[in-house]
């Protein structure tokens, strides 16, 4: 099984406690979610409907101020999980380190992967996959030098799950240029990562492909309602990202005073360089606060942001304690 943050079961089986006593900040999931609308009796009982599909399609062309196709997924990864499907395999090139189910699930589709520490070496690929920002050092891409990209290889797949924060980041609007395709994740920014939902946005053809992949119910009326309440609520997604931004720069300060060094990450996320990541990934849970650390660096540890007072206040014992 390949390693992801929220695994907290892992956690528990070796740290003990109980899922409540835990602040997992092992993901960039927003700890203050989208407070949930109420929402119709029929969400639960009656198949969604075209309709309500189209709304919610509506509401994230909005959001995401584009003009593209969109196909609402039961989140980004399912969207991963089918992206390699819409050609015949070939030579795939994907923007490493980052998140490693994009390498999977090609590789699971009988493509040859190669990874790459640079973008311009995804030049030539018949499909290319970029994390932009990425995860989890943040690492990101102006859009011109995206769109500057996208002819260079067969199929371009930007995922933008951590865009959120930053729509100037975002080629959504380019969406489907140069068979140029676009992840949007939902749960992170909005918090609601149970709820599954994400979008795919691109050109006619590739949408339809994928919604032919995806089947005719690809999300629940849960998160149709959800999804067009939060995607609309403009003022909230301002209130957050200035809330997340400012801490940001509390959590670096944190995490510097413990003597460790920021190595990028997002507003949802920081990645820092703590000399022993096992040594610091333990003493954290000992205080029952997961965090992500990763095979190819022995002093990577990333933490999402904590989520209210109380939980600051843990992770700042933890911190200025001393030893981590």
């Amino acid at each position: 099984m390949r390693d992801h943050g929220g695994n907290l079961d892992g956690a528990i089986g070796r740290f003990g406690g109980g899922a409540t006593d835990w602040i997992d900040l092992s993901t960039g999931i927003n700890r203050v979610p989208y407070p949930v609308p109420n929402f119709s009796h029929t969400a639960w009982t009656a198949l969604p409907t075209r309709s309500a599909m189209e709304g919610l399609r509506s509401a994230a062309a909005g959001a995401f101020d584009t003009k593209a196709a969109i196909l609402p997924v039961s989140g980004a990864q399912a969207a991963i999980q089918m992206i390699p499907r819409l050609g015949l395999p070939g030579r795939a090139r994907v923007l490493a380190p980052t998140y490693n189910e994009h390498a999977a699930a090609l590789r699971s589709a009988g493509w040859q992967v190669e990874e790459v520490t640079e973008p311009a070496a995804l030049a030539g690929a018949d499909l290319a996959v970029l994390v932009n920002p990425n995860n989890p050092d943040g690492r990101h891409l102006s859009p011109g030098d995206v769109l500057a990209l996208s002819p260079r290889v067969g199929r371009l797949v930007v995922d933008e799950s951590f865009a959120d924060p930053y729509p100037d980041m975002s080629v959504a609007s380019q969406a489907g240029q140069d068979g140029m395709v676009v992840l949007r994740s939902f749960g992170k920014f909005f918090g609601l990562a149970g709820l599954r939902l994400g979008f795919v946005l691109g050109a006619e053809a590739d949408i339809a492909a994928l919604s032919d992949m995806a089947g005719p119910w690809p999300v629940s009326g849960a998160a149709i309602e959800i999804g067009m309440a939060a995607l609309a609520d403009r003022e909230w997604a301002r209130e957050t990202t200035a809330r997340l931004m400012s801490e940001t720069a509390r959590l670096d300060a944190l995490a510097r005073a413990t003597g460790w060094t920021c190595q990028g990450g997002t507003a949802l996320f920081r990645l820092y360089d703590t000399g022993d990541a096992k040594a610091a990934q333990e003493r954290l849970a000992q205080a029952h606060i997961w965090s992500r650390i990763f095979p190819y660096s022995t002093g990577w540890i990333r933490l999402g942001l904590p989520g209210d007072e109380a939980e600051w206040a843990r992770v700042a014992d933890v911190l200025t304690a001393g030893g981590v």
